[in-house]
């Protein structure tokens, strides 16, 4: 089969190359690929790869071959899902039912592999903070597929949203999605005009520093990536004197990999989807042999939410 792979003696680094096809798990379906997803972390990474591998998280597709032990949807069934330890961008994935929904009628494949690991973070991001309906939220990163995922989430919860981004186009973004938010450039614009209940970091750096100055009382600073790729610092004194204000941090893989995986909150996303509650904000749908414009655009930020590729 063919997928995408890195190669560090070239550039560009990313090249379709012959692989050999995945054998499934007696509990892993085969799945013909369809569509699949860049997100910001695995495109850096595969970018300055040492060695040859296969990158990718996102995938949508249909089941050639389901899995031996009965567990997953049959042969024919749409389905999209995750693979843990990447090797998406490929025709073919083997994936277990605990990280596969199968793709409700009304929903294309671009938008199902541009569901998962954006949808995923910002849906259990948000539930890790606890009720929602009638708290202040604030979404830093709020252009990317995280923050346009979160920043519908929590309106639909019923929170007051405010998401900060420099780009202009946001406010009408978010507007498209059906959010009516408040928008600043900067988390210091934000922290100036309040404290906020539920803070989503996935800038880090000195953003998570400054929300951590930020929240309400008993809040909650979620940070879930390290976008800026630099050390968060912040005064302890700032956050000290808030009662009860606490720092968590989010992993995706510490959760595709249990037992129970990401299968229920797929079918959850996907469900929404299906029934017009929560638009998939995708940018562009490119052929996959597009990959390094494709990377390029993730990597300069040239992206308001999500760019799919598509696997004939």
């Amino acid at each position: 089969m063919r997928a995408v792979v890195t190669d560090p003696e070239r550039t560009p680094r990313l090249r379709l190359s012959e692989v050999p096809r995945p054998e499934p798990a007696p509990d892993q379906a085969l799945i013909k690929v369809e569509a699949v997803s860049l997100n910001a972390g695995e495109t850096r990474r595969a970018l300055e790869a040492t060695t040859a591998y296969v990158p990718g998280w996102d995938f949508a597709g249909v089941i050639e071959e389901p899995a031996a032990d009965g567990t997953t949807p049959p042969k024919g069934a749409r389905v999209y899902g995750a693979v843990p330890l990447e090797g998406a961008w490929a025709e073919y994935v083997a994936a277990s039912a605990t990280v596969l929904a199968e793709i409700p009628d009304g929903v294309t494949m671009a938008q199902a592999a541009a569901l998962p690991i954006a949808g995923i973070t910002a849906l259990v991001a948000l539930e890790s903070a606890g009720t929602l309906l009638g708290r202040r939220v604030l979404v830093t990163g709020a252009s990317g597929g995280v923050g346009r995922y979160a920043c519908q989430l929590a309106h639909l919860a019923g929170a007051e949203v405010t998401a900060i981004s420099r780009r202009p186009a946001l406010p009408r973004l978010l507007r498209e999605d059906g959010v009516p938010a408040t928008v600043h450039p900067t988390i210091t614009a934000a922290r100036d005009a309040g404290r906020y209940d539920v803070i989503l970091d996935g800038v880090g750096g000195d953003s998570l520093g400054t929300a951590l100055g930020a929240l309400a009382p008993g809040g909650v600073c979620v940070s879930f990536g390290n976008g800026s790729r630099t050390p968060a610092s912040f005064d302890p004194v700032d956050f000290y004197n808030v009662p009860g204000a606490r720092l968590q941090g989010l992993w995706l893989g510490n959760l595709l990999t249990t037992p129970t995986g990401c299968g229920p909150i797929l079918t959850r996303l996907a469900t929404l989807v299906a029934n017009g509650r929560l638009h998939v904000p995708i940018d562009a749908v490119l052929p996959w042999t597009s990959i390094n414009e494709a990377a390029t655009r993730i990597t300069t930020q040239a992206v308001h939410g999500k760019l799919t590729l598509e696997i004939p």
